[in-house]
């Protein structure tokens, strides 16, 4: 029975259009085990231990199959070197983004000195955490108005880098009369035009959605806050979706040189990058 357990679960996630590995990454949250000892701690479980799994399994493969995503069930999802909690009303970390972490650090670290770094829209705050514990010598702050985001995003800051300052706020408005050296950003920016899948659904609309029409509304505010935060001299560093790529280097344009279009790994537009005049 305890092969069976994983070996149906795929098989029913494989029926139901759900990758497979969700199976074995419910059994490795349920078992509290690493991929590698899955099957072996299975093997090792008592017939009512394994009883006990299958009943809970059962209610995580029901929420999976009406489209809750893996990471809300498991409650944590992978971002570059760490883990992070997540849950309802905070964004998943995306494996792109990861992409738009390195270009920051990419920068810093060829430049000597303490840095300033402002994460605009921290959400799960897998940015400003990547940052602060991959890099030495800087100080981040985390920028974020969701009240269910900082939720999360205090957990994960308290547990990985207590260091990071939060702020609670508007972008817009957040730390009055500061100066950074970096500022990174991810905002919400798909088109009202893009469906969503129903997974993508269970997201919190508002760190998705960009606006109306071309979903530009949202990001053009990350780029007015970034222009008054940085120092002359400083880097902006934005993700974005694959048609705004013309749309964010016009908006860039007044108050930024050096604007260079960035693609992820699939060959998309997904970022842009700009020094402040």
């Amino acid at each position: 029975m305890a092969k069976d357990l994983l070996r149906e679960t795929r098989e029913y996630f494989r029926a139901q259009g759900i990758p497979e590995i969700d199976a074995t990454l419910l059994l490795m949250h349920l078992l509290e085990c690493s991929r590698g000892e899955l099957q072996l701690k299975l093997m090792k479980s008592t017939e009512s231990q394994i009883e006990e799994v299958d009943r809970e399994l059962r209610r995580m493969v029901l929420r999976r199959q009406n489209g809750e995503p893996i990471q809300y069930i498991i409650g944590n999802a992978p971002f570059r070197y760490q883990v992070y909690e997540v849950g309802p009303g905070v964004l998943i970390p995306r494996p792109e983004t990861e992409s738009l972490v390195s270009l920051a650090i990419n920068f810093l670290a060829d430049r000597a000195g303490h840095h300033s770094i402002i994460d605009l829209g921290s959400g799960s705050g897998c940015i400003a955490i990547s940052i602060a514990t991959e890099l030495e010598d800087v100080a981040v702050t985390a920028v974020e108005k969701s009240t269910d985001a900082l939720g999360w995003l205090r957990k994960n800051v308290s547990t990985l880098a207590p260091a990071v300052r939060i702020i609670e706020g508007d972008v817009a408005e957040a730390c009055l009369g500061e100066s950074f050296d970096l500022v990174i950003a991810n905002p919400p920016y798909i088109p009202e035009s893009e469906p969503l899948s129903a997974e993508v659904k269970k997201e919190p609309e508002a760190a998705l959605r960009g606006g109306q029409g071309d979903g530009m509304d949202v990001p053009r505010e990350f780029i007015g806050a970034a222009a008054r935060l940085l120092k002359s001299g400083g880097y902006f560093a934005i993700e974005h979706h694959e048609t705004q790529a013309d749309l964010v280097g016009t908006a860039l344009a007044t108050n930024f040189i050096s604007i260079k279009g960035v693609s992820d790994l699939t060959g998309r537009p997904r970022f842009t990058t700009a020094i402040r005049k």
